[in-house]
């Protein structure tokens, strides 16, 4: 298999985290790209129409796109161990979904400074964003301690990525700030070694 891959991706960064954690790391060869909304990678384009990573590459089928998509087929191949049974999957799952909104957040935050013209950005969209990631660390915080801290499944990960992407592109922003039992949970959480190991280059 092949994984189209940006160091810096936080949605890339999940698939490498499920990959360690289920000892998948190497069956699979990292291809590193470059792409943003205003530059497609052209070889990326090809195997992902939507031109984003990550995107996995399967030698028996089309390729998967989406890290949702990808790391549930990963875990499904590696004896389902980080999406659970029962009612405990669905809350996994909406925590996966709170976190993967907390990055959509992040990131349209970050290309609204980076990619878009001076003159033409918008302060009041960039609060808006940033007002739905801090209304999401509130409801970790107060709804989901339980849950974040039983066994390890991809909600973990999922709000682990989201939170160190937060730190990484918008760490003045203070999210721990009222969040004292999740900046608690996260200092934890991210001292695992496949948190370690993933730790985007600084840029």
């Amino acid at each position: 298999m092949k994984l189209y891959y940006a160091p810096t991706s936080p949605y890339v960064r999940k698939v490498m985290i499920l990959l360690e954690e289920t000892g998948q790391l190497g069956d699979v060869e990292v291809i590193n790209v470059a792409t943003t909304p205003l530059a497609a990678d052209g070889g990326l384009l090809t195997k992902n129409p939507l031109a984003k990573v990550p995107a996995l590459e399967r030698p028996d089928g089309p390729t998967l796109y989406d890290s949702r998509v990808i790391t549930a087929y990963l875990d499904a191949r590696a004896g389902d161990r980080l999406y659970p049974s029962g009612a405990r999957r669905w809350e996994t799952l909406t925590l996966e979904a709170t976190a993967d909104g907390i990055l959509d957040a992040a990131l349209l935050m970050t290309y609204e400074g980076r990619l878009r013209p001076q003159d033409k950005q918008m302060p009041e969209w960039v609060e808006g964003q940033w007002d739905k990631i801090a209304r999401a660390v509130v409801a970790l915080n107060t709804r989901w301690m339980s849950h974040l801290s039983g066994p390890l499944d991809m909600g973990q990960i999922a709000v682990a990525c989201a939170l160190a992407y937060v730190d990484f592109r918008h760490g003045a922003r203070d999210w721990r700030h009222g969040n004292d039992q999740l900046a608690a949970w996260f200092k934890a959480f991210e001292s695992r070694p496949s948190m370690v190991s993933t730790v985007p280059p600084a840029g």
